[in-house]
C-alpha cells in the first residue's frame, strides 16, 4: 500500500471553526488488557477501569458527533512492544473515527501494522526522542503525514517511556527540530495536569504556538469543562484530547454539541 497517498480518514488540517466542536474535542481510549482505563500523571498504580467494551465506548463517541479518537496502548507503551492492535482494528473496522494509535511503536513493522490495522495516524512519543535516526527513516517511508507527535512535558523538558525517564529536552526544540523535516501535527500533554481536571495548561500552548510556528497544535490532559474548551480553542489550539472528563461526567456527551455550538 502507498501510504503517502492514502487519505483515508486523515484529520483536518486546518483549525476547527466554533460549530465544528466534532473535530475539536478528541475523546482518548486508554487501554491496559483490552480495556479502557483512565490513570492519574501516568501512574500505572493509580488506574480505574471504566469499561470493559472498548467498541462500545467508541460507538458512543461517534454518535455524539465526534469524529476523532486518540487510542493509546498502555499494555504496549509499558512493555515497548504493540500489545492491543486487535483493539484497533475492530473500532476501525466498527466506526467511521479518524483514529490515531501509539503506544510500543519502534519498528518499521509496527507502524505498517497499526496503518493496516486502520489507524488515521501513528502517534510515536519517546522513538522521537531517543532513537532520532531510526523514527526520521519511518518518516522517510510512510510520508510525514502519517505521525502524530506527542510531547510529554515536565516544567517545559520532555518526559519519555510512559513519564518513567526524565528528559532535558526542551518541548520547543524537540518540536522544531520535527518540522524542518515535515512534520506538522503534535499534540502536548503537561505531566502535572493529566487526570487531575485542574484546567489545561493554557500559558504552555501558547508559548509552544509562539516559539513553534505553523504546527497543528493538540491540547491534552487538565480538561474538566466546557470553559477549559472555550479556552483552548481561543488560544488558537486545533483540538484537545479529553479522557477523564468524559468518563467521570463532567463533560457529557448528550449535552456536547448543543451546548459548544451555542456558547464556544
Amino acid at each position: 500500500m502507498d501510504y503517502k497517498n492514502n487519505q483515508h480518514n486523515q484529520p483536518s488540517q486546518s483549525p476547527p471553526s466554533r460549530e465544528d466542536i466534532g473535530g475539536f474535542i478528541i475523546p482518548a481510549i486508554d487501554l491496559i488488557d483490552g480495556k479502557c482505563v483512565r490513570l492519574s500523571q501516568g501512574d500505572y498504580a493509580q488506574k480505574k477501569v471504566y469499561n470493559e467494551n472498548p467498541l462500545e465506548v467508541a460507538r458512543q463517541f461517534e454518535a455524539a458527533g465526534i469524529k476523532r479518537l486518540h487510542l493509546v496502548d498502555l499494555d504496549g507503551a509499558k512493555a515497548g512492544a504493540v500489545q492491543n492492535w486487535k483493539v484497533l482494528e475492530l473500532l476501525a473496522a466498527n466506526t467511521s473515527l479518524s483514529i490515531d494509535f501509539g503506544g510500543g511503536v519502534k519498528t518499521k513493522e509496527d507502524v505498517q501494522a497499526v496503518l493496516n490495522a486502520g489507524a488515521a495516524l501513528v502517534t510515536i512519543g519517546s522513538l522521537a526522542v531517543k532513537r532520532r535516526e531510526l523514527f526520521l527513516n519511518l518518516v522517510a517511508e510512510f510520508g510525514a503525514d502519517k505521525f502524530f507527535i506527542g510531547a510529554d512535558v515536565n516544567n517545559e523538558r520532555l518526559a519519555v517511556h510512559g513519564w518513567l525517564e526524565q528528559t532535558d529536552v526542551l518541548v520547543y526544540d524537540f518540536i522544531n527540530a520535527l518540522t524542518s523535516v515535515g512534520l506538522e501535527q503534535f499534540f502536548c500533554t503537561d505531566i502535572a495536569k493529566d487526570g487531575m481536571m485542574e484546567g489545561p495548561s493554557t500559558a504552555l500552548y501558547q508559548q509552544i504556538l509562539q516559539q513553534c510556528p505553523g504546527i497543528t497544535l493538540i491540547a491534552s490532559g487538565g480538561v474538566s469543562k466546557l470553559e477549559d474548551l472555550h479556552e483552548l480553542q481561543a488560544a488558537g489550539l486545533h483540538g484537545a484530547i479529553v479522557g477523564k472528563a468524559i468518563y467521570e461526567g463532567t463533560i457529557k456527551l448528550e449535552t456536547l454539541q448543543t451546548s459548544l455550538k451555542g456558547g464556544l
